[in-house]
């Protein structure tokens, strides 16, 4: 049985507040901006950097309700790390044209900005506590598998 894994992780900061909206039955979800940079120097020795930009789902689901939290915890230039899966999604749009996006559907949120009295107080402690889904035995969990995390693999040819 062939196993595989889609597993983001990022620390970045906020580009905009989270766009908080309701779908058709009922859900809450979430959109987040969110920058991460990267530097290094140059072959000239100039210090350069570029920043990419994703768009990060936060659903509201059985295990942790991301998209509340957003919406009371989080704002723009908050420091933020997300673990989740990576997604693609086509559409067509009103003028028949072809759209393309990449998502990064959220499993757990960690608000890493402080908060007036620090991170471990208050309702701010408790948002980051909530923040971590239940895994959902999909396959595309490593919960579903626990073997795969075993040392040894039998199928291995050496």
């Amino acid at each position: 049985m062939s196993r595989s894994l889609n597993k983001v992780m990022l620390i970045g900061n906020l580009g905009a507040d989270p766009e908080v909206r309701s779908t058709n039955n009922g859900s809450r979800v979430a959109t987040l901006s969110l920058a991460t940079s990267r530097q290094w120097t140059g072959q000239g020795g100039e210090k350069q950097e570029k920043t990419e930009w994703h768009r990060v789902v936060c659903w509201n689901n059985k295990g942790a309700q991301l998209a509340d939290l957003a919406e009371k915890y989080m704002k723009k230039g908050d420091r933020i790390y997300v673990e989740g899966r990576v997604e693609y999604r086509t559409w067509e749009d009103r003028e028949k044209q072809t759209r393309y996006t990449t998502e990064i559907i959220a499993r757990e949120v960690l608000l890493l900005s402080s908060r007036g009295g620090g991170e471990g107080s208050g309702d701010y402690a408790r948002a980051k506590a909530a923040a971590k889904v239940a895994p959902e035995g999909k396959a595309e969990s490593l919960d579903a598998f626990p073997e795969a995390l075993d040392e040894e693999d039998d199928d291995l040819p050496f």
